[in-house]
């Protein structure tokens, strides 16, 4: 066994241990980017089908093979229909980068601090009037086909554009409001809604909206609920709900503070700064 073990050793070089790595580098990656989402159950159902083919091959069941074989000819383009969301997704993530700061509007820290807390004062003003509201932080994902579904403002953030905007009887106050670095680009905007099927059945169009456009980009959105002033945030398909006024500066603080050094963190990482475990 002890010699087994040497010529094994013995016959491995630099560039297997590179590969193997590389390899186990790109399935952990894979698994992370599925974990929790559509695609993850669809795999399930793939790996029941390719241990059920090699069973019956083995125990020789040819129509059972037959079949099975048939399923994969044809299950290699369903897949790619089938997962087209979370391929676009997957190339969406390996086209960013932070080589460059193509696409982000440059904000220094006292004019960052500033928006901050003109987006904090409009949100706390609208939990407690119970003024539904959607708005949507453009990170290095550009949102150029969201900005066109709605009308374009590209104006500073304020407070007082912000009650504008989603006041009840503005035409806009059902859309979305994107804004980029300290500027509101455009409002009353059209957002995908999310295809997540085990969502608490309680949300809203509004949340399935804020949810669904992080599924297909990197950007960070902010939720009231109109129904009961409810603060959500959402990134990356997932919603925390029940925010206070503290948790929404936090969030917007970090999200600026650490995009202008050019390291853009999570909900998840902000949760745990905070303190906080976030829901699943």
């Amino acid at each position: 066994m002890q010699e087994f073990i040497e010529r094994s050793l013995t016959g491995i070089g630099l560039n297997d241990v590179l590969d193997i790595v590389i390899v186990t580098f790109i399935i952990y990656s894979l698994l992370s980017f599925i974990r929790e989402t559509r695609a993850q159950q669809l795999l399930k159902g793939l790996t029941i089908i390719i241990v059920a083919y090699f069973a019956a091959d083995f125990l020789k069941l040819h129509t059972i093979s037959w079949i099975l074989k048939g399923t994969f000819t044809i299950g290699i383009f369903a897949l790619i229909v089938v997962f087209q969301p979370e391929i676009r997704r997957a190339l969406e993530v390996m086209g960013r980068t932070h080589l460059t700061n193509r696409g982000k509007a440059a904000v220094d820290k006292e004019h960052a601090k500033h928006v901050v807390d003109e987006i904090v004062a409009a949100v706390d003003s609208f939990s407690k009037s119970r003024t539904g509201a959607l708005i949507v932080f453009e990170r290095e994902t550009v949102l150029k086909d969201i900005v066109e579904t709605g009308t374009v403002i590209n104006a500073d953030v304020s407070q007082e554009l912000l009650g504008n905007l989603f006041y009840v009887g503005s035409p806009l106050h059902d859309g979305a409001v994107i804004i980029k670095g300290g500027k509101v680009i455009a409002a009353g905007c059209v957002l995908p809604l999310t295809e997540n099927k085990e969502l608490n059945k309680s949300l809203g169009t509004r949340h399935r909206a804020g949810i669904g456009i992080t599924e297909n980009s990197d950007c960070l959105t902010l939720i009231v609920s109109e129904e009961t002033g409810v603060i959500s945030a959402a990134e990356n398909g997932k919603l925390e709900r029940f925010l206070d006024k503290k948790s929404v500066e936090k969030i917007l603080l970090d999200l600026y503070l650490s995009e202008d050094n050019g390291q853009p963190q999570t909900l998840d990482r902000l949760f745990d700064l905070m303190g906080r475990k976030k829901d699943a």
